[in-house]
């Protein structure tokens, strides 16, 4: 098993040194998960498009884009593409972030970030009609390093 990485030999917090590393091409992709009444997904998928999806997904968006402001040891980093995508299903909204930059470090943290805002986002727009939603299953679905 690996050390944690953000930790030094002490046990003490620290921000991983990258500058060693060669530039790559990275890209991750993470998912989360809103379970709700099938009543309130139904309405949802009913919404105009752009309206409560879009934002979730410019939401989601965004948070990507302020990840290394949200998470303390997180860089910042120059991200070159940042997809979100909600698909309302039977019983939910299921979230997909797709994030890529070419730098030393992956983006599997703003890929993480981004779905759990858009997920958060899908709650706040329907937790007037719904108070059973649950945000779940936020997990890194893939990550991926090329040669720049």
């Amino acid at each position: 098993m690996s050390e944690f990485s953000h930790l030094d030999a002490e046990g003490r917090v620290r921000m991983v040194d990258v500058g060693h590393k060669p530039v790559s091409r990275r890209r991750a992709r993470a998912g989360a998960l809103v379970t709700m009444a099938a009543e309130t997904a139904h309405r949802l998928r009913e919404l105009p498009k752009g309206d409560a999806l879009g934002a979730a997904q410019l939401a989601g968006i965004m948070a990507a884009k302020r990840t290394s402001e949200l998470i303390p040891l997180c860089h910042p980093l120059p991200l070159t593409a940042i997809d979100v995508h909600v698909a309302i299903v039977e019983n939910g909204a299921d979230i997909t972030a797709t994030v890529e930059t070419t730098a030393q470090t992956g983006v599997e943290m703003e890929a993480l970030v981004a779905a759990s805002v858009a997920a958060l986002t899908v709650y706040d727009m329907a937790k007037a009609v719904d108070d059973t939603m649950t945000v779940s299953e936020v997990r890194l679905l893939e990550k991926t390093k090329e040669p720049a």
